[in-house]
């Protein structure tokens, strides 16, 4: 019988650089699922979670896809509306996550890419937890940069993630992705060999 993958589980604040750690992973050939991805693929046209978001909010369908601004519209309109969708689409994302882990069972690492793991619970399941981090300034400026951002958004989005400070204090592994690419990689690299033989 196979030893059992070890899973970590992969978080961040928004701007310390989380995808571009999982691109690391993949790189390395270590099997990604990525929650965000997730909820895109049952958004889009086909998508399992593309009825379900209709029967709850019909204005949010466009194409036969959901329409993501559409839907953070109705949102901001229905204040119980959200935890409606998490109601419809979290048995569905959980669904996607566990095939995933079942298809990859015989890998001795697998990553699961979670924005909001501690917000969720998500620690309760994994075997670890990394947390990628960087200061403040860094942040400020990689998500300054994106297009379409405003302060008052970035703010938001803080609003509704653990700090930075309690992810770092509750983290089995930390990568300071403000120290520059090339050692984040190497970060990563070194992780990765650790934990193939847990």
């Amino acid at each position: 019988m196979s030893a059992k993958a070890y899973i970590l589980g992969l978080t961040g604040s928004i701007g310390m650089g989380k995808s571009t750690t999982a691109g690391f992973f993949r790189e390395a050939g270590v099997p990604v699922w990525d929650a965000d991805a997730s909820v895109h693929e049952l958004y889009d046209t086909g998508g399992a979670g593309v009825r379900a978001i209709e029967a709850l909010s019909p204005a949010a369908i466009k194409d036969g896809a959901v329409d993501r601004t559409a839907l953070r519209q109705a949102i901001v309109g229905d204040s119980g509306l959200l935890k409606r969708i998490e109601e419809v689409m979290h048995p569905m994302v959980l669904e996607d996550r566990q095939n995933f882990l079942d298809l990859n069972a015989d890998k001795p690492l697998i990553v699961c890419d979670i924005p909001l793991l501690f917000e969720t619970g998500a620690q309760a399941w994994l075997d670890g937890v990394l947390v990628v981090t960087a200061d403040n300034a860094v942040q400020n400026q990689r998500v300054m940069d994106r297009d379409g951002m405003t302060r008052e958004v970035f703010e938001t989005i803080l609003a509704k993630q653990t700090p930075d400070a309690e992810k770092r204090r509750r983290a089995d592994y930390l990568i300071d992705t403000g120290l520059g690419l090339d050692h984040a990689q190497a970060e990563v690299l070194s992780l990765i060999e650790r934990l193939k033989g847990k």
